[in-house]
């Protein structure tokens, strides 16, 4: 590990138990610094903060108590999903705390190069894409962040014959200084998460660093279709490499003659790739880029997107019942991954979707759902959610308490070959932990049918 003196002596303060919590508190007391945790939730049955406990870090649970910050502090590390407008995190940036996440920490100590990957839709796809296709190269990658492993705990681990290769959400980048991938991925920017950022200018700024610190060594791959993006990495210092798929862009990776291409080099044609969505071909692409530059083979690229069908909760295929083909895209928790999913269809599907509530309207849906030929909906927009398909002229609407009952309601207003899709268009906290677990309701219920 690198930089671990940075960490000596420190007086850190962490907000937000979970993983990454759990495993930053872990680590920086592994690295000498003063630990103090702080958790929102009630200390009775929290097995994370007994572990802590037992090594000598000071655990405090059942709030977020300002008095916390009159412990001489150097920074805090917040969970990402906590907000800026938190009273505590308010506070400490008044004080002029620095407030990072765990990604700030795994930059620091990784010996392994890094490759970043970052965009409203399509991060986890493109992550596991480059992951497998970087397999048998010259470097071992590990795929972490936002995916599931916690990005700070596998940087540790990390040697100079790894490369890490970690989704990161806007959240995550939002608290680093120092951060610098060698490659980084910006593959798209949708009006998302506005609640936490504020506006789609602040959410931009807040992808946009995960370039902030990259010079004319480091590669920034993105998508040269969306404007957006465009605009924010007009000032990123690295090399620009983009991708298309409605322009042929010779830097970088682009569609010609029923194929895909980087840099004039033919990669693979179209009809080989396995993996379904039109969407999808952007973040091949992107992680064709991102994979070749870090010295993946064209063999093992070919060899993955001939025979990757896509991943857990991302237009999943979790079975067929009586003719129904279900698929569970949990992981679609805004209205550009659920337009994707329901165009990767050619035919009208029946819909499950609603979830959190974070005060948008679900206009930009309604021409896709003209594609919907049964709408279940669910959760706190339940009722925006079946507005829209009024709008849009959906004949059938029925709401649902939840994924577990949605699933045979579905079923029951279904024929032999309708394709029954969960893509909620929604975060999934109102009802449940995680979008894993929303997905794994409604593998579970699908098994039931059985």
């Amino acid at each position: 590990m690198k930089n671990t003196h940075f960490f000596q002596d420190k007086n850190i303060l962490i907000v937000g138990l979970a993983k990454s919590g759990f495993a930053a508190a872990k680590l920086l007391h592994s690295f000498g610094a003063n630990v103090i945790v702080n958790d929102r939730d009630k200390r009775e049955g929290n097995l994370e903060a007994e572990q802590l406990e037992k090594l000598g870090i000071r655990v405090e649970c059942g709030g977020h108590p300002l008095s916390l910050l009159d412990n001489q502090l150097d920074f805090l590390v917040k969970n990402p999903g906590i907000p800026y407008h938190n009273p505590l995190i308010e506070e400490a940036i008044k004080r002029g705390l620095p407030v990072y996440t765990e990604v700030e920490i795994a930059g620091l100590i990784a010996e392994a190069s890094i490759i970043a990957i970052t965009g409203s839709n399509g991060k986890t796809t493109t992550t596991t894409l480059i992951g497998e296709m970087l397999k048998n190269s010259e470097k071992n990658p590990i795929v972490a962040g936002n995916i599931g492993t916690v990005f700070s705990e596998v940087a540790a681990q990390s040697t100079p014959r790894d490369i890490l290769v970690a989704e990161l959400s806007s959240f995550q980048l939002m608290g680093t200084e120092r951060f610098k991938p060698q490659i980084s991925v910006f593959l798209n920017l949708f009006e998302a998460h506005l609640d936490y950022h504020g506006s789609l200018d602040e959410y931009g700024k807040a992808k946009a660093k995960i370039t902030e610190n990259q010079n004319q060594d480091d590669y920034v791959i993105y998508n040269r279709d969306d404007e957006n993006v465009v605009e924010l990495l007009k000032h990123s210092k690295a090399m620009h490499v983009p991708f298309s798929v409605k322009n042929k862009v010779v830097e970088g990776s682009y569609i010609q003659d029923g194929a895909l291409f980087f840099q004039q080099k033919k990669i693979i044609n179209l009809k080989d790739i396995v993996l379904p969505g039109e969407h999808n071909l952007s973040n091949i692409m992107a992680a064709i880029s991102a994979s070749l530059l870090a010295g993946a083979s064209v063999e093992q690229i070919q060899k993955v997107l001939t025979t990757f069908a896509g991943v857990t909760h991302r237009l999943q295929y979790v079975g067929d019942v009586e003719g129904r083909r279900f698929y569970n895209d949990s992981k679609a928790t805004n209205i550009l991954a659920t337009k994707a999913a329901i165009s990767a269809f050619p035919n009208p599907v029946i819909l499950l979707a609603g979830g959190l509530d974070r005060g948008n309207s679900f206009d930009d849906l309604i021409p896709s759902l003209k594609n919907v030929k049964v709408l279940v909906t669910f959760g706190q927009t339940a009722d925006k959610m079946a507005e829209a398909g009024k709008q849009a002229g959906i004949e059938t609407i029925k709401r649902a308490d939840n994924v577990e009952e949605a699933v045979p309601l579905a079923f029951g207003l279904s024929k032999k070959s309708d394709v029954i899709l969960l893509s909620p268009a929604c975060a999934s906290w109102d009802q449940y932990k995680t979008f894993e677990q929303r997905g794994d309701m409604f593998i579970n219920s699908v098994h039931k049918l059985k």
